[in-house]
């Protein structure tokens, strides 16, 4: 199983095994094999597509951000690797490929009870329970500990999938698409931050890139927004003017290409959802079924980029004030698992993304202070990531960090700590409430909608 596994994530990749997946799935709801074949070559194409798009910004932004951060003069022994080294502190894990066959088995078992209605192909995002996992088990001594809370992942994953299922639909506009990815988790902490926003006039009027285009023009198109981002992290880099004009265009032509690339998704997803739909509610009437993708193709939103460009001053500035903090920012600098939450909850309010982005990301520095000791011994066990003496690595930008945090921290109950216990009925309250506020708001926008009607 796991040389199977290993043959799919690192020789087949997202890219080739996806579309080989969403053949068989248009196959089994009845699409004809040329319509089945095209649909999933075109997600193929948009999977490839914006991996590159995301790579060509990252080589452009990161070497800015890195340049950025030398020249504070921080001097912080937690290096911010990013996630490739955890993926692999993850993949490395002897236990690692159960997590497959339990993602798969609870995920048809809730289909099949009417516990949710996703069906979650994202595969390779398995590696986000098994390092979830990986920290239960290092902290609480117990790999059944690990297995367990890792599964109990997949559940909230698949259940937040579905709550907010709709306002992916209003971002993206794929129907029958769903992000079951672990960095929404993190709309547990966000929601009551939005909820408060909302009661304020002046973060709850409608401020995205297409009414900020009526009321700054052209400032307010992707390429120039783009452009101004990238020339002021140019300058806190203090590049010359010609590295400076450059990276400006660099990132105005990543925030021109996002959006178009992101179309290939509607594209390659809309037959496959409409085929699926049909053939659910012939066999099951008055269920609707969505499929479960990773987040890139929530990436069309100008929305988004624009606050992860921002934030990245902010998370420097943030690394040299913070008492306690011990993280440099540097890998994961572009923090994309704080903007996806912030892009789904607040329905992609530009002004609220921002407001909630400042006010949260210390929590990724302190949580990736937090886990720096149990990230470097673990990879030194490991073996494939080079540390140097009297140095940690982490990651800034932790997917899910405050899931990752309480339910790590509570499983040290079985060694004697209780305090955890007491952070993980706070988190569950924090899920009942979102929970409950998410239904609301819905039932409330659907009655808007008939209103109108």
């Amino acid at each position: 199983m796991k040389e199977i596994i290993n043959y799919i994530l690192n020789d087949l990749g997202a890219h080739v095994f996806l579309p080989m997946i969403m053949i068989i799935v248009g196959l089994i709801v009845r699409m004809k094999f040329k319509d089945a074949f095209s649909s999933a070559l075109t997600l193929g194409v948009a999977f490839l597509g914006m991996g590159m798009v995301l790579g060509f910004m990252f080589n452009s932004i990161g070497p800015a951000s890195e340049s950025f951060v030398r020249n504070t003069g921080l001097q912080l022994n937690a290096i911010d690797t990013g996630w490739s080294p955890l993926a692999s502190v993850a993949w490395g894990w002897p236990y690692a490929f159960f997590l497959f066959p339990i993602q798969i088995g609870i995920n048809i078992i809730m289909l099949a009870t009417k516990q949710t209605n996703t069906l979650n192909v994202d595969l390779w995002n398995v590696w986000n329970k098994i390092l979830t996992a990986v920290f239960v088990t290092a902290i609480s001594g117990s790999v059944i500990a690990g297995l367990v809370v890792g599964a109990i992942e997949v559940y909230f994953e698949l259940k937040n999938s579905d709550l907010t299922q709709a306002e992916v639909y209003k971002i993206t506009k794929i129907p029958g698409v769903a992000c079951p990815h672990s960095m929404a988790l993190f709309n547990v902490i966000v929601y009551p931050f939005d909820l408060l926003l909302r009661k304020i006039p002046f973060f709850n009027r409608q401020l995205d890139a297409e009414h900020l285009k009526d009321k700054i023009g052209i400032f307010a198109e992707n390429h120039v927004m783009g452009f101004i981002v990238g020339i002021l992290i140019g300058i806190f880099a203090r590049y010359d003017v010609s590295q400076i004009l450059t990276l400006g265009v660099q990132a105005a032509t990543a925030l021109r290409i996002f959006p178009m690339v992101a179309k290939l998704f509607m594209e390659a997803l809309a037959p496959i959802s409409d085929a699926a739909s049909e053939f659910m509610k012939k066999r099951f009437p008055g269920r609707e079924f969505y499929i479960g993708l990773d987040w890139p193709f929530l990436a069309g939103s100008s929305e988004l980029w624009v606050t992860t460009i921002i934030l990245v001053p902010i998370t420097i500035l943030f690394a040299v004030i913070l008492p306690g903090n011990n993280v440099l920012p540097f890998g994961g600098i572009i923090n994309i698992c704080i903007a996806v939450p912030l892009l789904i909850v607040t329905g992609g309010n530009l002004l609220r993304m921002i407001v909630i982005g400042i006010i949260t990301t210390p929590i990724f520095l302190y949580v990736g202070t937090y886990f720096a000791p149990t990230i470097t011994e673990l990879a030194r066990k490991v073996g494939t990531v080079e540390i140097p003496a009297n140095s940690m690595i982490t990651w800034s930008s932790m997917e899910a960090p405050v899931f990752r945090f309480v339910w790590s921290y509570a499983s040290g109950v079985m060694k004697g700590n209780f305090m955890g216990v007491i952070f993980l009925v706070i988190w569950l309250a924090l899920w009942v409430f979102y929970v409950k506020g998410m239904k609301k708001r819905r039932e409330e926008e659907l009655k808007a909608e008939m209103a109108e009607t």
